[in-house]
């Protein structure tokens, strides 16, 4: 990639913007970010229309989202969702929008580390059923059990054999958590392969994104066809009436959010939970309470 075309320039400011964004999005109330797009602060009037939009229409859906945490855990409902893609296809700036506002202790997310020697040896779904819900709870799968049909394949970590079975098993497996009464939904990210690019030259030239990009995401680069054709078998012999697979357009990583989020709402009927006021009880004073001095070195120093 030619980091001194103007295009590829204007690119790379956009990432870094975008990167400025998630924590505005983290930290920032709609009424501060109204009176920041107003000030004019960005460049172009039009860049400034789109990232609005975006803002208002992602705080919009995130309110929708807590009502939906509401309904699940009035309804002791169970919520499993799976977040599939290729590397740097965006997975985890969704789940992070999806998770924003939301209770941690009914939304949670699993992002499980390569199996352990003893987990190699256990029934390939035994790790990941240990992390499935109960009544009330919304589980997101960054990466799920169908690393078995991605990087497991390409990269040589299962035999033919393994693989088939995997592909015999998985309608059965996911046949039984929806007869448990789990809600399973499942999205796979998909992204051109000049768009991999980009991303993956954007973490090697950002110092705060290099540790984002690891060996095993190099090798991806190497055997994109394989993982293509990986990708089609997985989406082909695993995408049933049931549990149907659902492919979110991610090269505009903004578009993919608000669109996940949307139709993720969509899949849940959801109403408002009815809930007693709320009233702050006035504090209890004790007239013999004396607060105890803090030492003034075991304070962190106010350097801001």
């Amino acid at each position: 990639m030619n980091f001194g075309d103007s295009d590829q320039l204007d690119r790379i400011k956009a990432e870094i913007v975008d990167s400025f964004d998630e924590e505005l999005e983290l930290q920032m109330e709609e009424e501060r970010l109204e009176e920041l797009v107003e000030n004019g602060l960005h460049p172009s009037r039009e860049t400034l229309l789109d990232r609005k939009i975006y803002f208002q229409e992602l705080f919009r859906l995130q309110h929708e989202l807590v009502r939906l945490q509401d309904w699940v855990q009035h309804k002791k409902l169970k919520v499993v969702v799976l977040f599939e893609g290729r590397d740097s296809a965006g997975k985890g700036g969704a789940i992070k929008r999806v998770t924003q506002r939301l209770n941690p202790r009914v939304c949670r997310v699993v992002a499980l580390p390569a199996p352990s020697e003893r987990e190699r040896h256990q029934w390939y779904f035994q790790r990941y059923v240990q992390h499935l819900p109960t009544a009330g709870e919304i589980v997101l799968f960054d990466r799920s059990w169908y690393n078995r049909a991605g990087v497991e394949r390409v990269m040589g970590f299962c035999t033919p054999d393994e693989l088939e079975d995997f592909f015999q098993s998985v309608p059965q497996f996911e046949s039984m958590l929806v007869r448990s009464g789990i809600i399973l939904i499942k999205y796979w990210f998909s992204i051109t392969d000049q768009e991999q690019e980009f991303r993956f030259n954007m973490r090697i030239h950002d110092p705060l994104k290099q540790w984002k990009l690891s060996p095993m995401d190099l090798e991806s680069r190497v055997r994109w066809e394989a993982y293509t054709k990986a990708k089609e078998e997985m989406l082909e012999r695993t995408h049933r009436p049931e549990t149907p697979w659902w492919v979110v357009h991610a090269v505009d990583k903004r578009k993919a959010r608000l669109n996940c989020i949307a139709h993720l709402l969509k899949q849940i009927p959801y109403e408002d939970v009815p809930k007693a006021p709320v009233q702050l009880p006035e504090r209890m004073r004790n007239a013999d309470y004396l607060r105890a001095p803090i030492p003034p070195e075991m304070y962190v120093p106010d350097l801001y």
